[in-house]
């Protein structure tokens, strides 16, 4: 039995051939075999100022936001720390004291 090498991407275990390519059937990355393949881990989202984010940082919120659903605001000059990036419309992920767990956009925030 010839075993397939693991995706480049996650690792996975269980890639299969399909004509010329090999396939990860977990997160859909596909590559041809034997060719240098390069992945980006990483996801690349800027603040209000342009200054990259990465996990873990503290930002400012730089507008009033409304919170959906709820009659609270997060206020001009909130600071929230521990941030999380995600992908998606709304790509931070964090924890705001008072209101707790949100999303929000990075157009709506500065490195702190």
């Amino acid at each position: 039995m010839h075993s397939l090498p693991p995706c480049p991407s996650c690792d996975s275990a269980f890639t299969y051939k399909e004509s010329d390519r090999l396939v990860c059937p977990e997160c859909g990355h596909e590559w041809i075999a034997g060719e240098p393949v390069q992945v980006d881990h990483g996801l690349n989202i800027k603040d209000a100022n342009g200054n990259p984010l990465q996990d873990g940082d503290s930002v400012t919120v730089i507008k009033d936001l409304k919170v959906k659903g709820s009659s609270l605001v997060v206020k001009v000059g909130t600071k929230v720390k521990n941030i999380r990036l995600v992908e998606g419309d709304h790509d931070i992920d964090c924890k705001i004291d008072g209101i707790g767990p949100m999303q929000l956009k990075s157009m709506f925030v500065k490195k702190a």
